[in-house]
């Protein structure tokens, strides 16, 4: 097996030049660099990761914690994040937390186990215990996609604003009776476009019942039920507010199983784009995440503190941007 002491010998230089070299810990020559660089490449040497960690060095490795790993949203979300640390010199190791708690303490003890140099969290209604524990270990933590009163870096989408405009285009569309399928309780997220539903509502004067606001717990099963029930109640709401794109899928099927038609007997907007939206028919009127920036900006945030950086901790809220289709009731875009 090549050593570390071959490449010194082949390159001509002292151990500890090489490890300089490897690690980039320590400015080294050009031309020495490339000494060693070539010396690596010509022995075919691999570096001892695992031993290198031990030792107290950089793992390369990043932890990425989130749920629903078959949700569309996520597809670019992990693009997004993987070439970013790749680009960083690092590989993504990644764990499903299916939000839930016990789940996610057991993904990040593992990414913990595995030394990771730092974590992107997506996290549960339950994870402060679990903060508290990466704190102790002193891993640069980041949360992306759901905020939390925590101090740390964190890149979240503008929520309440965006829900606000999704509801009011549907009341100047003429509805009064508006549904919204809200996500799981616990999560500044759910709780935040719920906040922007009630003050789009109280903007027109228009009194909430609370029986149109129903939980969907962020998934299409959950989603699918409480539109169901909404589908047979004598007076159904004329409207659906759908707070992300899981939940849309189920009050979409929901609606087509109860044979009501999209705009014509339910209008319906969404929190939380698809790739493939414009080709539905009707086309959905969404509110978009630009969850590829997200993804870059979380890893940047990483990095820097990956990095010994010490200043204080940001909180990024990326802005949306509004897709007007015909789902809402708007005739098509000519």
């Amino acid at each position: 097996m090549v050593t570390m002491v071959d490449v010194a010998q082949r390159a001509g230089v002292s151990l500890s030049t090489v490890s300089h070299v490897l690690n980039d810990t320590r400015r080294v020559n050009p031309e020495t660099r490339q000494r060693v660089e070539d010396a690596v490449a010509a022995l075919g040497y691999r570096r001892n990761s695992v031993a290198r960690t031990l030792a107290g060095g950089s793992s390369h490795t990043i932890g990425l914690a989130i749920s629903g790993l078959t949700n569309p949203y996520f597809g670019p979300l992990l693009h997004a994040i993987e070439r970013r640390v790749s680009a960083a010199d690092h590989v993504l190791v990644l764990g499903d937390t299916h939000d839930e708690p016990e789940m996610e303490v057991r993904v990040i003890e593992s990414l913990l186990e595995r030394r990771v140099d730092g974590l992107i969290v997506a996290p549960s209604a339950g994870f402060l215990p679990t903060a508290e524990r990466i704190a102790a270990t002193g891993t640069p933590l980041v949360l992306i996609d759901r905020s939390m009163d925590l101090d740390c870096d964190q890149v979240i989408p503008e929520n309440t604003e965006s829900v606000r405009r999704l509801a009011s285009h549907l009341i100047e569309h003429g509805h009064r009776r508006i549904a919204a399928v809200v996500g799981l309780p616990g999560l500044d997220s759910s709780a935040d476009r719920e906040k922007g539903f009630r003050a789009a509502l109280a903007a027109h004067g228009i009194p909430v019942d609370e029986r149109l606001v129903v939980g969907g717990e962020s998934n299409s099963e959950t989603s699918a039920l409480r539109v169901a029930e909404l589908m047979k109640d004598p007076d159904p709401p004329t409207a659906l507010v759908t707070l992300n794109n899981a939940m849309t899928i189920g009050a979409l099927r929901a609606v087509k199983d109860a044979g009501r038609s999209i705009p014509g007997d339910v209008a319906v907007a969404a929190y939380d784009d698809f790739e493939w939206s414009d080709l539905f028919e009707p086309g959905l009127t969404a509110m978009a995440q630009d969850v590829a920036r997200m993804g870059r900006e979380a890893v940047d945030l990483l990095m820097s503190r990956i990095g010994g950086s010490t200043e204080p901790h940001e909180r990024r809220v990326i802005e949306t941007t509004f897709h007007r289709r015909t789902s809402c009731g708007c005739p098509p875009t000519p």
